[in-house]
This record gives C-alpha cells, structure tokens and sequence, in this order.
C-alpha cells in the first residue's frame, strides 16, 4: 500500500506512530438515495489515495470483471459492499465502516444503505458522525430519501454537510444541471435548520473533483472532497460541555480500592472536583483518575477512566457522575423524537426496553402527538408509528434517569427502545425535555394502606388474570370462581373483557395498538383493586405475552396468578355462540384473534385449564380456587366479615 509517510514508516516507526496518534480523528457517513454511488465514492477516495492494498487491488480488478457493474472497469464500489447481496444487485444493505488515514486526518466513514426500508441503518451510522456527505445523481436531482437522510442528519445533530452532486459525467459536465439542484437543496435545507453545506460537483467512478480538481468542470473553483475533508472544522462539542461519566463498571478489585468506570462523554475533570451523582444527588469529591497507565491528573471527553471518589456513596451501574455545579437532569417523562427501526409497528402503551447509555430501564410510548412528512415537513396525525416513520411521542419510564437533551449531549439524549421479547431494536430516540407535569405529579400520603385494607377483610389481595382464545371458556370458568369465592364470603370483582368495553374502554377497537391499550387500562384497575385488598378475576383474550407481563409487574410477585383457559381453534369455534369466529372467516371482522391477529399463548402459566380434552368449567374453578388457598390468599375471617 502506497502512502505518503511511507518513508518515516519503514526507518523509524515509532516516530511514524506518534505522528499518526496526534491526528485529528473525523468521523463521516455517506448517504443518499439508492445508486447515488456512495460505494463507488469511498472506494475512489481510497483507491485515488492510495490506501488499498495490493492484494485488495488485485481482487478488486478480479471481481470487478465477474460482478462489477461497469463493463470490466474497475468497480471501485466491489470495495466497499462486502455482502454477497449487496454485490449481486449494486446496493448497499447494511452499514460499511471503513478506516483511513492521510498525512493530514484519520477517518472512519459510515457508508449507509439507501433503500427506505434500510433507513435504520442510516440512523446507526449517523448517530456517531460529525459530518455527512450527501450524494445526489445528477440525473435526478433531490429525491424523496435525500430529503428523508437530510432530515436525519439534522435531527441527529449533524451539522457539516457536504452535498456531492454526483454523476455529473452523464450529463456531460452540465453546470446548469449543478446550480439547479443546489439551489434545491439548500433551500430544503434552510427549512431544517441546516446552514453549513458545501456543494461539489463530481464523478466518483471518473474521479472528477474527488483528489484533483477536475479539468472537466473548468467553471468549478471550490475545494476537492478530499481537500474538504482534511480541512473541514468540525467542533467538539463534547469537550466543550460539563462533565459526565455514566458508571459502566463498579469497580472493586479488593477490599482497599471502590472505583467506578466508565467513559468520559462531556466536558472535564481533574482530582479535587466536586461532582454530583445522578439521580441520587448525593455529592463528593474526585480523589483519583485511575488508568492502565497510572493516575492523571486530568481526564477529557472520549477517554475510559475509573475514577474513585472522597465519600462512600452508594453508586451503581447507569448511575452518572456529573460536575455538581451543573449536573444533567433526572425523571421519568419526556418528550421526544422516535426513528421506528421495526417491521412491526409502535404499540402505544406496550411496555419496550429503553437503553440510555448503561441505564436500561422499562418504557411506554404514548400515542404519537404526530409524525413528520419528510418531503413536506409536514406534521401528521398519527396513532402509532410504522417501519421508517419519525414521530414525536411523550415516554414514561419505571424509574428516574439522568439525562440531558439531545441537542446538547448525544450521549446523554440519545436512546434506543427493544422489544422484550425478541431483544430486537425496534426505535431510536431523541430526548427533548423533561414533561413538567413530572415534576407536579407526587405520591399522596395516605394512612389506611393495602396492608389495613386486607386485614378487614380477611384476605390479601391478587389478579387473578384469565387468557385464551375467545371461545375457550375464560368468561363461564371466571363467573363460576367469583360465584365460589362469594359464597365462601370472600370479597371480589370480576372484570370481563366484553363488560369494560361498554364503558372504560367503550373507545377502542381491535387493532393491535387498541388491544394493547384495553389491557393497559384493565391492568391498572387491577392493580387499584389489589390495593383495596379485592381478590380480582379478570377474564380477557389478551393475546399478546408483554401486556400480560406488564399486567404481572404492576402488582407484587405473589400478587398475580395467570391463568391459561387452553382450547384448540377447531373446539373454539365449534363453541362460537356470538358468531365472531364466522364473521372473521367471512372477512366482515378484521383483527380478530386466532384467524387474522396472533394469539401468543403463556410459556409458564401458574395454571393452564384445558378445556377442549378434560377439563370442565367446574373443575377449572376448583382448580383456581384451590390455587388461592395454596397461595395464602384467604385468611381469618374478621368479626365484621362473617
């Protein structure tokens, strides 16, 4: 491989070492629509620079004459797209990282995916980059998913943007064509906030403009891409803020030593600061900066450090330690923007992992406030969010985090939401602010507790959650339990997934973002009825496994009995006495359950009745029964209950 500092690397590289090690660092992504030659781009920057090995040279003029798309020239594209996929139909699918370096810059550039439905994958690799080229084809001019990438890149923070018209070969060298589509693009531009744009005229498979001035565009005088790159000012904003540090690590070695690890993601810190740890509040001074390489006496953004404190102060793991003179701020609500990254769609009131640096915590989205047009700008209404789509939701979280907004530290403001389940990363967010009605919002003391509440009444109470298809038996089996459990003198109710629909939840449907909301609501009476100390049956199809374990986890962990009512489809439908199944299979009821929306039966029910074999109604309820008094629910009887 050909490089500049060639020489100093061969006869003394230490000094070649330490010369590479003190170059600034640029990360960058390319992006655009689809063929708009992100690929070809990269691999003429390396291939004009100099940086590809021989043997890579060597196999790119191999491929390139059985899969190349450019009649046996060299297809510098073949070296980027890695995948077997993306080689065989000239695309790129997932995100390619590549390292390079000249005698002025180190670069890691992000080469993304320009198909919609791979705009997630734009979205990771936007989210570590300080600048974007965007490539436009000549021939077409701004398109839908240039305004979509340009979009993103102004949402992620992205402020240096480079705009590569490409292609400009096929259009033989039209400066019209060029002028045209940059006064389109900067004035889309202007409507997001982006204001930092350099527009260049190029072909990456010519290597016009890319290393070298091209003599083909005389009418051109502006920088070369490359010249761009290596010059570009790019600020660091994360040297700039206020000190944070999420504790990745507590590190305890022995008995003498309590240290906490992490890496550095805003501002500075020496020995003697004081710091605030969030969201505990709890405050102490910085009495060590321990490395591998022995202590410092001062530590900056984007370096790992353990740092041990003056104080013995309970810290954990995703807990942050901040400069007390401006710390981030801690809750549990927020605005925020939502990139969906999922084939299937948001679920509003759906319990999702969220992972804010090394806090992972329990979230819910609320229905979106809307979503954005990314080719109008405009703001849609929206009841939830499909693959691709961008919105701004409220988020509730099971706890507080520290954060701050997005805009001034990524690392503080940026997060992701994973299905439970799957482990599947469904979202990436942007926190805006804190909801205020957090901070107005407080527990009321109160003197009667569930504990008083149960005792009057001889019992403790639970849920006891009944699920299966429609027509297993849920509703006959739950109605015989209360009728037991009333004449043992036992205090219930029973809430019947038919009954609630008349009222509580008169305003909903059967799509899958409703059914997800009639159990949130239906699990949060459950739960106000458990702390009244009432034994509630509550009797559902619930189809779907996270509404049920949100459910579980809203009450205590011997609070909670789930009941799978099992029936075959077959047997289900034989029993059809309101006709439903039949109208399903007509196409007259959409979404219903076991014929055009799934049914995720229980894995680890703490009973499951079956009632298409042996099981009767009333044998069902014995079992449940039976099932509360093994779990300590019934207890003596008060003298003003008998």
């Amino acid at each position: 491989m050909a490089h500049a500092t060639g020489d100093l690397s061969s006869s003394d590289i230490e000094a070649y070492l330490a010369q590479h090690e003190r170059k600034s660092m640029l990360r960058f992504i390319t992006c655009g629509s689809v063929d708009d030659g992100k690929s070809t781009l990269i691999g003429r920057l390396l291939y004009d620079s100099k940086l590809v090995f021989e043997d890579h040279l060597a196999a790119l003029e191999s491929d390139s004459k059985k899969v190349g798309t450019q009649g046996g020239e060299l297809d510098f594209a073949l070296l980027v797209d890695g995948l077997a996929a993306e080689r065989e139909q000239g695309i790129t699918i997932d995100v390619a990282y590549r390292f390079f370096s000249t005698e002025k810059r180190k670069f890691i550039v992000a080469d993304t995916p320009g198909h919609e439905q791979y705009t997630r994958n734009m979205v990771t690799g936007a989210s570590t980059a300080s600048l974007a080229v965007i490539l436009i084809d000549a021939r077409k001019g701004v398109l839908t998913q240039t305004r979509r990438h340009s979009y993103l890149v102004s949402l992620l923070g992205i402020r240096q943007i480079v705009v590569a018209v490409n292609k400009l070969d096929l259009v033989d060298y039209s400066q019209e064509t060029f002028d045209q589509i940059e006064a389109d693009y900067r004035a889309f531009a202007a409507e997001i906030g982006l204001h930092d744009i350099t527009c260049i005229p190029m072909s990456a498979l010519r290597g016009d403009n890319i290393i070298e001035t091209s003599e083909r565009m005389p009418w051109y005088s502006g920088s070369t891409l490359m010249h761009h790159l290596e010059t570009v000012d790019v600020e660091d904003v994360q040297h700039e803020g206020s000190f944070r540090m999420p504790v990745q690590w507590v590190n305890r070695p022995n008995l003498d030593f309590r240290g906490f690890s992490g890496t550095i993601v805003g501002g500075t810190v020496k020995p003697g600061d004081i710091v605030r740890v969030v969201p505990s509040g709890r405050e102490s001074s910085v009495a060590r900066i321990v490395t591998a390489d022995g202590d410092l006496n001062e530590a900056v953004a984007g370096q790992a450090v353990t740092i041990t404190l003056a104080d013995e102060i309970d810290i954990s793991r995703g807990d942050v330690i901040a400069a007390a003179s401006d710390p981030p701020g801690a809750a549990d609500q927020f605005e925020c923007h939502i990139v969906w990254m999922s084939d299937e769609p948001m679920l509003p009131g759906r319990p999702y992992l969220l992972k804010l640096g090394a806090q992972t915590v329990t979230a819910t989205v609320a229905q979106p406030k809307y979503k954005v047009n990314v080719n109008s700008l405009e703001h849609v209404a929206a009841r939830t969010l499909e693959l691709n789509e961008i919105g701004v939701c409220n988020l509730s979280l099971d706890r507080p985090v520290a954060f701050d907004p997005y805009a001034i530290n990524r690392d503080m403001g940026g997060f992701i939401l994973i299905d439970r389940y799957t482990h599947n990363t469904v979202a990436a967010g942007l926190l805006h602010f804190a909801l205020r009605r957090a901070d107005n919002v407080h527990w009321q003391a109160i003197t009667v507790d569930k504990q008083a509440r149960s005792v009057i009444k001889g019992q403790r109470g639970c849920v006891v959650w009944l699920t299966g298809l429609s027509g297993a038996g849920k509703s006959t089996i739950a109605n015989i339990v209360e009728q037991k459990l009333h004449a043992m003198g036992r205090h219930t109710y029973l809430l019947d997934g038919d009954n609630v629909r008349h009222g509580l939840n008169r305003d909903l449907g059967f799509t899958d973002a409703d059914r997800v909301e009639n159990i949130r609501r239906v699990a949060e009476v459950a739960k106000l009825m458990v702390d009244a100390g009432i034994i509630v049956i509550a009797s559902f199809i619930s189809p779907f496994k996270a509404e049920r374990q949100m459910a579980r986890e809203l009450v205590a962990e011997n609070e909670f009995i789930e009941v799978f009512v099992d029936s075959t489809l077959a047997v289900a439908e034989q029993r059809d006495t309101k006709g439903l199944y039949a109208k399903a299979r007509r196409g007259e009821l959409a979404h219903f359950t076991g014929i055009d929306s799934p049914y995720e039966a229980p894995e680890a029910p703490e009973l499951r009745i079956d009632t298409s074999r042996s099981h009767t109604a009333d044998i069902g309820a014995d079992e449940i029964v039976e099932r509360l008094r093994r779990a300590g629910v019934f207890g003596a009887l008060s003298d003003g209950a008998q």
